[in-house]
């Protein structure tokens, strides 16, 4: 038996009418799961764009979270010797005095790039000259080591300097 054209609206409107309902709860049931102190809105009750909104800002903070926990995590590298793991932050940097020579040791992530070359120019700013430079990879690692020598006895290296300077140019 074949419906009329007012059985066919009437089942449109009941089957929109479910939707809208289905729409409510779950916006109701998405709201119930932000915290409260992630609730923007100062209304009694919000709409449900309200609700959209925060669960939005809500998903957005937790995404950044999520990253900044991801990147916190690639800072810290492990390692095991005779059945002892160690965690360590990298970058690891060094800076050892002898006399007018400064050695500077430097372990970074393959993926966390610096510029080498900024690294000899804080040193000659500081009146060193580059004697040896050296690096290697490891795994996901990268070794530096650099040696240098001061332009002049007088005026000498200062190694607490050149490690501060180095070590806001490697973070």
């Amino acid at each position: 038996m074949k419906m009329g054209k007012a059985d066919d609206r009437m089942e449109r409107k009941t089957v929109e009418k479910y939707r809208r309902m289905h729409m409510k709860s779950l916006c109701l049931k998405l709201s119930s799961i932000i915290p409260k102190e992630h609730k923007t809105t100062s209304k009694d009750v919000p709409t449900q764009n309200d609700n959209l909104d925060e669960a939005t800002s809500y998903i957005e903070k937790l995404k950044e979270r999520i990253e900044n926990l991801k990147q916190r995590r690639l800072a810290w590298a492990m390692t095991e010797t005779n059945g002892v793991t160690v965690r360590f932050q990298l970058p690891i940097l060094e800076v050892r005095q002898r006399d007018m020579d400064l050695e500077i040791l430097l372990i970074s992530r393959a993926s966390k790039r610096f510029m080498f070359h900024e690294v000899i120019n804080v040193l000659e700013e500081e009146g060193a000259d580059v004697v040896n430079a050296s690096f290697s990879t490891v795994g996901d690692k990268i070794f530096h080591t650099i040696h240098s020598k001061a332009f002049s006895a007088r005026i000498g290296l200062e190694a607490s300097r050149v490690y501060e300077r180095l070590k806001d140019l490697v973070r």
